[in-house]
C-alpha cells in the first residue's frame, strides 16, 4: 500500500523553519525540511492540520507557535464542529490545530492525536480515484466535498482532499495562488505527480533532515 512515508517542506531558511518547528509543535522528524527559493504566491494549496484531544491543547499548541514566530490567520474560537484556530507559519505553510471537543477535561497534555495534509484538488472525485490507483486506501468519503486516506503508521500524516476554494476559505486566505507548492512528499513506493501538481518522491529519494 502506498502512503505518505515523509513530509517536505521548501523553505528559504531551513535553520529558522527547524528552529520554529521544534519549538512550535516538536513533531519529531516530520516535517522535514529543505531549500528551495522557486517562486511561489498567494495559497499554496495545501494545509497541515494538527488534531489534539481537547480546547487546551488547541490554545496551548496555538500559543506557541504565535510565539515562536507565527501569525494569525483564524484566531482559536468555538464553533458547531468543535473548537480550533488557523497560524501561518514564518516559512508560509498554513497550519490548522484543532478538536471535536468543546470542554476540557484537564490541563493541556502536549499530545497530537492526529496529523492530517490536506489537499486543495479542482476535483476531489477525480482525485481520490487517481490515489487509490496509485495504492492508498480511502478511509473516509463524503462525495466530491472531501475525502481521507488511511496511514500505516499512527505517527504518519493521513492524506486528505478537499476542494481549493474550501479549504483556502477555511484557512482564512484567498484561493488564488500561483508557481510552487513549496511540498513534496515521499511515497512509501514509487514516485510520480498527482493531477493538481503535488509532486510525491520515492523512499530512496527522501532528503536528510537538516
Amino acid at each position: 500500500m502506498t502512503s505518505i512515508a515523509s513530509i517536505t517542506l521548501e523553505v528559504d531558511d531551513t535553520t529558522a523553519a527547524e528552529r520554529f518547528y521544534a519549538t512550535a509543535f516538536d513533531l519529531g522528524s516530520q516535517p522535514r525540511l529543505r531549500t528551495a527559493e522557486t517562486p511561489t504566491t498567494g495559497f499554496r494549496g495545501f494545509t497541515l492540520a494538527l488534531t489534539v484531544s481537547q480546547p487546551a491543547d488547541v490554545v496551548s499548541l496555538v500559543d506557541g507557535a504565535l510565539a515562536a514566530g507565527a501569525t494569525s490567520l483564524k484566531p482559536v474560537s468555538k464553533s458547531f464542529w468543535g473548537y480550533g484556530g488557523v497560524v501561518r507559519a514564518p516559512d508560509g505553510t498554513i497550519w490548522k490545530i484543532a478538536t471535536s471537543a468543546k470542554k476540557d477535561t484537564g490541563p493541556a497534555t502536549g499530545t497530537i492525536d492526529d496529523r492530517v495534509l490536506l489537499l486543495g484538488v479542482e476535483d476531489v472525485k477525480a482525485t481520490k480515484r487517481f490515489y487509490v490507483e496509485q495504492g492508498l486506501t480511502v478511509a473516509k468519503s463524503f462525495g466530491g466535498k472531501y475525502a481521507e486516506f488511511k496511514a500505516d503508521e499512527p505517527d504518519q500524516f493521513k492524506l486528505a482532499l478537499y476542494k481549493r476554494a474550501a479549504l483556502a476559505k477555511e484557512a482564512g486566505v484567498a484561493d488564488d495562488g500561483s508557481g510552487s507548492h513549496r511540498l513534496a512528499l515521499t511515497s512509501t513506493t514509487t514516485a510520480f505527480t498527482d493531477p493538481d501538481g503535488f509532486v510525491w518522491e520515492a523512499s530512496t529519494l527522501t532528503p536528510t533532515q537538516p
